[in-house]
């Protein structure tokens, strides 16, 4: 069985959560808690935890400052929030795990399930390393790197290296620049807001794009957008003025 801590700066959030892992998630044991960062990072240096379940948003020091005082990050993170806006931008980017208050049984089996077999390989979170190197670094856009975990591992990738992205239902195939692809178990809509600071316009219910690899709009035979490598991808009616904004 793997150890959890808990962090959370209201108690009555410690004590439910406690209880919703106790009913619902059989694989984990809670060995201790704590209601603020600085009580947060003396329990995990103690119990050197398999999973830490994580305020986001506390008085004094946040969860993400906490985790920027840690020496090392060798166990796995959920974040717990109540704001779905509060810094998950750089969350989504790393691929980690969040759950929005009130917890949902579901997302939240789901998450410790996740973190359980990851745990299993202990060894350092390159996810949660990737997170705090967005958190202390002010990069450019073209230097920014989003997280992309497939079946076999995780490949960090400059935004700027992704030419497309495709939808396969319920996951993602990532098109970099350098002919690789890589399948995503996540779904495209996900990362089209995650993105669209980075020049990516999604042009079809399928297909994302970053617009810098966009070499023309042909009008011929249906409209497409011609891709520097002869890729062509359809442009959606209800897109066009949208598409057309962002590319003029």
């Amino acid at each position: 069985m793997v150890t959890g801590i808990v962090i959370d700066d209201e108690e009555n959030n410690v004590l439910n959560l406690q209880l919703l892992l106790q009913k619902h998630c059989s694989g984990i044991a809670i060995v201790a808690t704590a209601t603020n960062a600085d009580d947060g990072i003396n329990i995990i240096r103690q119990n050197n935890p398999d999973v830490v379940f994580l305020d986001i948003q506390m008085p004094g020091k946040n969860g993400f400052q906490l985790l920027q005082a840690l020496p090392r990050l060798d166990f796995e993170i959920i974040f717990i929030t109540a704001y779905d806006q509060y810094g998950i931008q750089a969350v989504k980017f790393a691929a980690l795990d969040y759950i929005l208050k009130p917890i949902k049984v579901e997302d939240l089996q789901h998450a410790v399930q996740k973190a359980i077999e990851k745990s299993m390989l202990k060894k350092q979170n390159m996810h949660l390393q990737h997170f705090i190197t967005l958190l202390q670094q002010n990069n450019s856009k073209e230097e920014q790197r989003i997280a992309l975990p497939s079946a076999k591992e995780t490949r960090f990738v400059q935004t700027q290296h992704i030419v497309h992205c495709e939808s396969q239902n319920s996951y993602t195939l990532f098109f970099l620049n350098n002919k690789e692809k890589i399948l995503v178990a996540k779904p495209i809509y996900e990362y089209e807001e995650l993105l669209a600071a980075y020049g990516f316009i999604r042009c079809h219910q399928s297909h994302l794009v970053n617009k810098k690899f966009i070499k023309s709009w042909v009008k011929t035979d249906g409209d497409y957008l011609l891709l520097e490598d002869g890729t062509q991808l359809p442009i959606a009616r209800q897109k066009k003025a949208a598409i057309k904004a962002l590319l003029l």
